[in-house]
């Protein structure tokens, strides 16, 4: 399960059977805000900041996940690129981390940054392990966004329970899309063959995933 930092995501970690992993994206996005804040100093030629020397670690990085992409190679491939060239990189950034981590401070902008970084760190890093992993989830992010935007405009969840319901929908909608399956189509599937179901293996076989999108009816 990849998250950003957010403390009610932390029960993960304890969970047995999930591995929690961290999203790189929301750890630059700190450093880039003090970046710019840097940016806006008034000089004419801006010195180089360590918020600077952040942002060219996690363009290293992002850089060998852009080749990986670049390349089209397959899982086993990007574990084996990003245990020879993102493991240096992060191992370099983690040094510089632990050694400015006491030189800044820790409530401005750049400390915690570097604070958020440090302490999310073995999440952060656990991408490496697998290379069917993501640097990030921004993918999921910019599939959501949509319904972020929207939420305002639908308070009739009214309650908890309304909220969860939402959730539900919204993950099996953009998990069916994902999977190139016309959402219309699995739902109407999906709400069929339900009351059929009896097994656990009948279950996962209504997964999006599980189900050939050729195999539906057109709506």
């Amino acid at each position: 399960v990849q998250t950003d930092g957010f403390s009610g995501y932390d029960w993960i970690d304890a969970t047995s059977g999930m591995k929690h992993i961290g999203c790189t994206a929301h750890s630059r996005r700190k450093f880039h805000e003090a970046a710019n804040i840097a940016g806006k100093s008034g000089r004419k030629k801006r010195r180089r900041t360590s918020a600077d020397v952040a942002m060219k670690f996690f363009q290293k990085l992002y850089a060998i996940e852009a080749r990986a992409r670049q390349l089209q190679l397959g899982p086993d491939e990007i574990h084996a690129l990003r245990q020879k060239e993102a493991v240096p990189v992060l191992s370099e950034f983690k040094t510089w981390l632990d050694d400015i981590c006491v030189r800044v401070n820790p409530k401005g902008i750049l400390g915690k940054a570097v604070g958020y970084a440090l302490k999310q760190w073995p999440r952060l890093i656990r991408y490496v392990e697998d290379g069917r992993l993501p640097i990030d989830n921004n993918l999921v992010e910019n599939t959501i966004r949509p319904f972020c935007l929207g939420r305002k405009n639908w308070l009739f969840s009214g309650s908890p329970k309304g909220a969860a319901a939402s959730a539900a929908l919204y993950s099996i909608i953009e998990t069916a899309r994902s999977c190139c399956h016309e959402p219309y189509a699995y739902l109407r599937h999906l709400f069929e063959q339900l009351p059929l179901c009896q097994s656990e293996d009948d279950y996962r076989a209504m997964l999006p995933i599980s189900i050939n999108p050729d195999s539906l009816p057109k709506s």
